[in-house]
């Protein structure tokens, strides 16, 4: 379903919404999953491709830890497909004052694991540790409009002046500088999930690094994670305050890190749910069981300008971009319904104030840079090395070391050295979390990241490559286009026609400059055992277990 077409460029992807309820007989065999057939005890079991690298909600920035942290913990508001419901918070919040002010009132009956009530002050002291400098947050970033946080976030002012305010334990205030449109569903992400302050406090640096540093308001506690460990399980939560809705009792999860292991998995019944791709996408795409999730994701290559001068020169970022085929790459490698990128906000995320598809719009004035094009690519490759005085690139590729990362690396290694003359190309592969340090580190020359979106806004992906975001990793800076951004989210903020046409601007210019190399957009093939019901997914491409039941 989509929802209602928004004054604010809030419409979201229909696929996104997805509701994964699978009818009729599995062939494949996973029916015969003992641990789904126990009227007692529902016990589902699915897949990640790797690790949690972290459960403190005001650190994590990748999905296998949000999705986790979704599991196990609620915020104001939580997904249920694409529509938000109230979480901890009684109902949606209006907002007064020109848009500038929102009153939460809180549940009285919501607890933590460990049987300490919910309260404001939670919120209050989880928003400002993350939006606090010392705490080095990654999202700290989406607290911008809220008020004094952007002068937290510079050193300016202390955390404690935020505008989030507990007018008693269950009244939660939030004043902002200007209206956001988006608010309402930026409030859903693990980064304004409050946190039990004497919990945090006595673990300290320890604090999320496995289930038992950490305590839980959402549908499940997190066990049997050490931190560093490929399996965990997800147990109902008997303190949480929607507890009746929940039917599973328990969530094991294990880590598979290649489609065919996936697949075994799933025809002997081990597991529930798998992700797959590649060879073993295409050979199962015509199976019952098979279910391609579009997701609001888009993959993509960071060129690291800061250790490499030769990205610096637009010629060869988009040399680059037009030596990969893509659509070869997603039909001949990928194999599960993905689709190319454009540009790096996904299709059906969101509209334009005429109705026209954002992305789209946004690829009409900039679209061939994406466009496959050997020719082209080696005439810009060598003029870009020339105005950069080089003759040749010898260049580190990072990766993870999942089946299809490595996959994917070769075939853009082949790609980029056939058809950039004076390239070399290595390839290296680490474990998922290693990748993400080093990212962040700016240890890399081309990393391939993705990024998935946190709320069904152009914003949530456009923000990323301004210049003094945190998450721009390779660099890439463009007044104007940080201008644009700006103008979005402040002056033109609450001008629909206005704002629009910044964010189209801005995705315009950073496709046409390659500031980093759009690759495609995710449709993750998945099986799904047919005894699964009630499975939602979310914009924020996570899956809401509170009504999920297997049946008999």
């Amino acid at each position: 379903m989509k929802w209602q077409k928004l004054a604010k460029l809030t419409t979201v992807a229909v696929a996104a919404a997805t509701i994964l309820a699978a009818c009729g007989a599995n062939s494949s065999g996973s029916g015969s999953s003992s641990s789904s057939n126990s009227a007692a005890k529902q016990v589902l079991t699915r897949m990640e491709s790797d690790v949690i690298s972290t459960m403190d909600t005001s650190v994590l920035t990748d999905a296998i830890s949000g999705q986790a942290a979704v599991d196990t913990m609620d915020g104001l508001y939580r997904y249920n497909g694409a529509k938000v419901e109230p979480a901890i918070a009684t109902k949606i919040a209006e907002p007064t004052n020109d848009g500038k002010t929102y009153t939460y009132k809180l549940r009285k009956d919501a607890k933590w694991s460990n049987g300490d009530a919910v309260t404001a002050e939670n919120f209050v002291y989880a928003w400002q540790r993350t939006v606090d400098p010392a705490t080095k947050s990654q999202y700290a970033y989406l607290y911008s409009g809220i008020k004094n946080a952007d002068d937290i976030m510079n050193g300016k002012k202390k955390a404690d002046t935020l505008g989030v305010t507990a007018k008693d334990s269950h009244t939660l205030v939030v004043e902002l500088e200007h209206a956001i449109p988006y608010f309402k569903t930026m409030v859903v992400n693990p980064a304004f999930f409050p946190q039990n302050q004497e919990v945090v406090e006595k673990y300290g640096s320890k604090y999320g690094t496995s289930s038992d540093k950490a305590v839980y308001n959402g549908p499940f506690k997190l066990t049997k994670w050490t931190g560093t460990n490929n399996s965990w399980t997800e147990v109902k939560n008997k303190n949480y305050w929607n507890a009746k809705a929940v039917k599973l009792s328990e969530i094991k999860v294990q880590v598979v890190k290649d489609s065919s292991t996936a697949l075994n998995l799933f025809q002997s019944g081990k597991m529930d749910d798998v992700a797959i791709s590649g060879e073993t996408a295409q050979q199962m795409k015509n199976d019952a069981s098979y279910k391609p999730l579009a997701q609001a994701t888009v993959f993509y290559l960071e060129l690291n300008e800061k250790k490499v001068p030769a990205f610096k020169n637009e010629k060869v970022r988009q040399a680059i971009s037009k030596a990969i085929n893509r659509k070869e790459f997603v039909n001949n490698v990928l194999g599960d319904s993905s689709i190319p990128a454009a540009n790096v906000t996904p299709q059906n995320l969101a509209q334009t104030p005429d109705g026209t598809d954002f992305s789209k719009a946004a690829a009409k004035n900039s679209g061939d840079m994406t466009k496959y094009d050997a020719a082209e690519a080696k005439k810009l490759w060598t003029e870009g090395l020339k105005e950069a005085g080089v003759s040749s690139l010898n260049l580190e590729y990072l990766t993870d070391d999942t089946d299809g990362a490595k996959k994917s690396a070769e075939y853009f290694q082949s790609q980029l050295e056939k058809n950039l003359p004076g390239l070399k190309l290595t390839i290296s592969t680490v474990p998922f979390k290693s990748r993400l340090t080093r990212s962040e580190n700016g240890d890399f020359d081309i990393v391939m990241t993705a990024w998935g979106a946190d709320f069904p806004d152009p914003i949530t992906f456009l923000d990323l490559f301004t210049s003094d975001n945190s998450y721009n990793n390779g660099k890439w800076n463009s007044p104007e286009y940080d201008q644009l951004i700006q103008a979005s989210k402040t002056t033109d903020v609450t001008d629909e026609d206005a704002r629009s046409k910044d964010l189209l601007s801005a995705q315009e210019i950073l496709t046409k400059e390659q500031g980093i190399i759009p690759l495609y957009q995710r449709a993750q093939g998945h099986l799904v055992n047919s005894k699964i019901k009630n499975l939602a997914y979310s914009p924020a491409n996570t899956y809401n277990f509170v009504h999920t039941y297997l049946a008999d």
